[in-house]
């Protein structure tokens, strides 16, 4: 049974998350003007149709009275003419009138629609957005283990949408993982358009194309069977194509000299269509990653009853300081060793709104320091939009740092600005330290290291985005309001190595976060010294 301290008790949720955001457009914030630039170009295209349309009807009109009347002129010429108002008519039509018409013709009702094109285009995605935009797909579909056809179909956990991918959206997916030397990911992009192609769907892509990127990326997985069964479609469909002939020559070649090699007789290729598993996905730089997915997922969780009995829930007033003694703060523990807590209603609605707002027009590319230089520079494991406040930006900001030293009883003023993070869809913070372990980092001179991390959810996520910590097999799921604290550090000074954490990908919706980062120096009377390294 669980302990509460003082009158009131709450349910205890154990449960954790974290997310982040994706590549140049990595804040859902920022992202909300291109759909109103977007809604703008539409109308101003709308309106170009309109004076094209109302252009091409006065042509038509034009056209239709002259076809009746040159008719009946050239029926008889002479005799038409021969009526002095005729000759008049004809004189002025073609002295005057074609050349009005001329003009009208030359006018250019899409010059306001090309002048608007022109205005927004400095914001409009480049082509490095777009290739980032897949690769957090790609990445959703790693970390959830998501097939293709789920995301094509608009078919998410809990989720279900008219959001569809095209014949042709599918394979601009596999070729950009194509053109990035992805060909694990280019597999089953391809094979998805291929699919969706083979049911009748409408495509400006053909077969022969698909045909061609995808039996090419099969063969680089290694599978030579499948590489030859999808050429000979090919050269089926193409016969002139310029590569395939000598592709399956080359891959006949070397699959018979390999049977050879292994004395083994010919086996047809698999028969089963390729998916998610059919290969297995390369290894990459990072060495806890399916630990890390995995707890993304919700799976290997090491919460279990003997844990979940050393936790409780009390009201926290900061070790009796006067600002929460009529108001303390509902604690929540949610993991015990290292100790990480919860504090409810941390935020209200209208502080977070203000957080925002202050936030938005300095988002900028979050950066990490580079371990080797020490200097700031933008990774491809952080993937989020970030700014920082001052106490002197806003009342708010103010409140909220003393709210934090009140409640955690460490002084915040060696504690870094106020970081508010935007974390969109796909959007991630692999597994790292806060801590530096540099041991000779200039930036941690005056201040020293990063003592304590200080938390704030300031949103609710409807999926994904889960803050992992590998080592502990814990997630903590964001709940808007909501503020989480651990120590990065022993009482030593050394740093806490089961304090590595993660930000799991937001796989729907966006996430809003803000931290404090709290430093060693100023804390030798708050949190004194312990008397062996781990204390």
């Amino acid at each position: 049974m669980k302990t509460f301290l003082y009158f009131k008790f709450w349910t205890l949720l154990v449960c954790c998350c974290w997310t982040t955001q994706a590549e140049i457009f990595t804040s859902i914030s920022q992202m909300t003007d291109l759909i109103y630039t977007e809604k703008e170009l539409v109308q101003s295209l709308r309106e170009y149709i309109e004076a094209e349309e109302t252009k091409l009807a006065t042509v038509k009109s034009w056209a239709n009275k002259l076809d009746a009347l040159t008719r009946v002129s050239t029926s008889d010429p002479e005799g038409y003419l021969a009526h002095p108002v005729n000759a008049y008519k004809l004189m002025k039509r073609l002295n005057t009138e074609w050349s009005e018409l001329e003009t009208l013709v030359l006018q250019t009702p899409s010059d306001g629609f090309i002048s608007n094109m022109s205005t927004h285009r400095q914001y409009f995605p480049d082509e490095e957005d777009e290739t980032g935009a897949a690769k957090a797909l790609m990445r959703l579909q790693d970390t959830y283990q998501l097939d293709s056809e789920a995301f094509s179909r608009g078919k998410l956990p809990g989720i279900h949408s008219n959001a569809l991918l095209t014949v042709d959206d599918c394979f601009d997916m596999g070729k950009t993982a194509y053109n990035e030397a992805d060909y694990y990911h280019a597999v089953l992009w391809l094979q998805q358009a291929l699919k969706q192609l083979d049911t009748g769907e409408e495509a400006v892509v053909s077969k022969a194309d698909i045909l061609d990127y995808l039996s090419y990326s099969v063969y680089q997985m290694g599978d030579l069977p499948r590489a030859i069964e999808l050429t000979r479609r090919l050269v089926a469909i193409d016969s002139s194509h310029q590569r395939a002939g000598g592709n399956l020559r080359y891959f006949e070649q070397l699959f018979s000299k390999q049977l050879n090699e292994m004395n083994q007789e010919y086996q047809p290729a698999s028969e089963e269509p390729i998916q998610l598993g059919t290969y297995s996905r390369p290894k990459d730089h990072l060495p806890e990653r399916e630990a890390y997915e995995a707890l993304c997922r919700g799976e290997g969780l090491q919460m279990n009853e003997a844990r979940r009995s050393r936790l409780f829930c009390r009201y926290q007033d900061g070790y009796r300081n006067p600002h929460l003694l009529l108001k303390p703060m509902k604690e929540e523990d949610e993991w015990d060793s290292p100790h990480i807590v919860r504090y409810l209603d941390f935020l209200s609605h209208e502080e977070i709104e203000k957080i925002k707002v202050l936030a938005k027009p300095r988002l900028a590319r979050a950066t990490v320091r580079d371990p080797k230089t020490g200097v700031l520079t933008t990774a491809n494991y952080r993937v989020s939009k970030s700014a920082w406040l001052e106490a002197e930006d806003d009342p708010v900001i103010d409140r909220v740092n003393q709210r934090i030293q009140d409640l955690t009883g460490l002084t915040v003023d060696t504690a870094e600005l106020l970081q508010v993070a935007n974390y969109g869809v796909g959007g991630q913070y692999e597994p790292h330290y806060d801590f530096s372990r540099r041991p000779f980092d200039s930036s941690l001179k005056a201040d020293g290291n990063r003592l304590a991390t200080f938390l704030n959810y300031m949103s609710d996520v409807e999926a994904g985005g889960a803050t992992v910590f590998p080592d502990l097999g814990a997630a903590i799921r964001p709940r808007k309001g909501t503020a989480v604290f651990w120590y990065n550090l022993f009482k030593s000074g050394e740093g806490d190595y089961r304090t590595r954490h993660a930000a799991c990908p937001v796989l729907v919706g966006s996430k809003w976060v803000s931290n404090k980062w709290i430093h060693e120096r100023g804390q030798e009377f708050r949190r004194p010294c312990g008397l062996t390294e781990v204390d």
